[in-house]
């Protein structure tokens, strides 16, 4: 399962502030560390989600209508006698 972005973010933010309010120089550093590695896999996940959308967004395209349906374009026809050919 991966990790959203919004997690992510929010991670980060709790390990930066961690990092502002310790006085000791050890936690301060792992807590730095945890906050860049928080935002490295918020931006891997930020880009899971974009291509998993525009994914989505292509594979919802092809399913739609190359053609109006024939009965609303028959009158269009040079030959509104006998409309278009039908596709297969």
């Amino acid at each position: 399962m991966h990790l959203s972005s919004i997690l992510c973010r929010a991670q980060e933010a709790h390990h930066h502030a961690v990092a502002r309010a310790t006085t000791l120089n050890n936690v301060r550093l792992v807590a730095n560390v945890a906050a860049a590695a928080w935002a490295r896999e918020g931006l891997a996940a930020g880009l899971r989600e974009d291509r998993k959308l525009s994914g989505r967004a292509f594979a919802e395209a092809h399913l739609l209508s190359k053609e109006p349906p024939t009965a609303d374009y028959r009158g269009l026809s040079e030959n509104p006698d006998r409309g278009h050919a039908d596709p297969g």
